[in-house]
């Protein structure tokens, strides 16, 4: 017999018609989100009819998916069974394992981003749309804890080096970066394009359009200082002292001076920035009329695969949360197994840039970039603006801060002292963004012109090469002996010691 269906909120309350009744307080979905969250206001679309586990229809519900291209991206589960094999089986052969690893990934996202939209269905208009984007980060978190996790800092008197050297905080810098970039750019442009071709123009609110967009400046303007303040002054550090023992001119801002500062600006920052997203999340929460519960509302109404939908079987509670630990411990598992095989990589040639910049956000914001391009194909553009906008103001408020925070409490120099090419690249993508929203309309000229920018960025990114041969955001390092005979100095620091040979004269 099955077990009895953990009550989840708001379990019931609904009209004939699909509407949620007013509860007796004279409240209903139009109220404050937080507060219709604690009272459990229910969509009618997220009831399923049944109750506990049902193995055949939990699989029937898993292989249909939300859309055609989700249940298409199913018959990539093999990969994932094949990455964990070839893990114990070829651990000679890294390059196969992490390549089955990273295609494995892509429907352990996507069963992830389902779970989580199974979830969100059961809650209110609002609260469903912040919990089904959280869902969707979930990996990022994942990847990037992993990362800082697995990163191997170096000795004393030792490089920090590349990627195939153990130094990953590059790569979790550029992943971040690719992160945000990757949901404005290429999710984005996919979603103007594509709903431009069912539909010649597409209008969206002013509501998440302005919102997102000036969230995200005010997050990049955050990202940027701890980068800008070091470019500024890195020309001014010098060396303690000299060959001969003796104290040169400002030997107390030295290069390592600089780095800790870098690092606890960046720290503070990253405080700072999560309680940004606090207050984005709590102006959702609380405001008597959500930002976004409008545009959702009238969204969800135009959707031209409405009823085909409403009509899709629908998991219970305990199949959700089934759905998601199962979801949760296998792209756990094969980021880890990606991360393993980050040195093979890396040292069979591809870029740490490419690699952070590119690779990794494609695989990890599988579930939420094939989510929005659905939407966008039915017409609810609104909603899958949401889905591009709303990952990257959690990547860049929430997700980054985190690794920081992370890195803190493990002791390892994670910072936001990012390339400056990276940063600029993310502060122009998001004015390019910013000027395509200004209308309040999309087409599919629009779209592709975002992808050939993602796509130019990429081809840079492949050339961009790796810390130990050139970096914006790293201290070159000065190494004078005693029995020297030619060393490559700072034209700052000659000028220097210029001042001090004649002074001695």
């Amino acid at each position: 017999m099955p077990t009895s269906d953990p009550q989840l909120p708001g379990d019931g309350a609904i009209h004939a018609h699909g509407r949620p009744h007013d509860t007796s307080d004279g409240s209903n979905e139009n109220t404050a989100l937080l507060p219709s969250f604690l009272r459990g206001e229910v969509a009618h679309e997220g009831e399923s009819g049944r109750h506990g586990f049902h193995l055949r229809h939990f699989c029937t519900v898993t292989y249909k998916s939300s859309n055609v291209v989700s249940q298409y991206v199913n018959f990539l589960w093999p990969f994932a069974l094949l990455a964990v094999i070839f893990r114990y089986v070829l651990p000679t052969h890294p390059l196969l394992v992490f390549g089955f690893a990273y295609v494995g990934m892509i429907p352990s996202a996507n069963l992830l981003g389902f779970a989580g939209q199974e979830f969100a269905k059961k809650m209110p208009k609002v609260a469903g749309t912040l919990i089904e984007t959280t869902f969707g980060s979930l990996v990022e978190i994942i990847l990037f804890i992993v990362l800082i996790v697995k990163h191997r800092a170096p000795t004393e008197g030792e490089d920090a080096g590349n990627g195939d050297e153990g130094n990953l905080i590059p790569i979790i810098q550029a992943a971040i970066l690719g992160s945000i970039l990757t949901n404005l750019l290429l999710c984005l442009g996919l979603c103007f394009f594509v709903g431009g071709l069912r539909k010649r123009t597409q209008k969206f609110h002013a509501a998440i359009s302005e919102t997102g967009n000036g969230l995200l400046l005010v997050a990049a303007f955050g990202l940027l200082i701890p980068s800008a303040f070091y470019s500024a002054l890195k020309g001014e550090t010098t060396f303690g002292k000299n060959s001969l023992g003796s104290v040169i001119m400002k030997d107390k801002f030295t290069p390592e001076a600089l780095q800790r500062d870098i690092l606890k600006i960046s720290q503070v920052t990253s405080i700072v920035l999560i309680v940004a997203f606090a207050c984005y999340l709590l102006f959702n929460a609380r405001s008597q009329h959500s930002v976004f519960h409008e545009v959702i509302e009238r969204d969800e109404h135009g959707d031209l695969d409405r009823e085909e939908d409403e009509a899709r079987m629908r998991y219970t509670g305990t199949e959700t949360t089934v759905a998601l630990v199962i979801s949760l411990v296998l792209a756990t598992l094969l980021l880890i197994y990606l991360v393993e095989q980050i040195e093979a990589v890396v040292h069979s040639g591809v870029p740490d840039q490419f690699l952070g910049l590119i690779l990794l956000p494609l695989v990890e914001k599988a579930a939420e970039h094939l989510t929005a391009i659905d939407e966008a194909y039915d017409g609810v553009i609104n909603v899958a603006l949401y889905h591009c906008l709303g990952p990257s103001i959690q990547t860049a408020l929430f997700n980054g801060p985190l690794v920081v925070i992370v890195g803190w409490i493990l002791n390892k120099p994670m910072d936001l002292n990012f390339e400056i090419f990276m940063i600029v690249l993310v502060v122009l993508g998001i004015l390019v963004v910013g000027n395509f929203l200004r209308d309040g309309e999309s087409n599919w000229l629009e779209g592709a012109l975002l992808v050939i920018v993602y796509v130019i960025i990429a081809i840079a990114s492949w050339y961009y090469p790796n810390p130990d041969v050139a970096t914006s955001n790293g201290v070159e390092a000065l190494a004078v002996s005693a029995d020297s005979r030619n060393v490559t100095i700072d034209k700052a620091l000659l000028k220097e010691l210029l001042v001090i040979a004649s002074l001695n004269t």
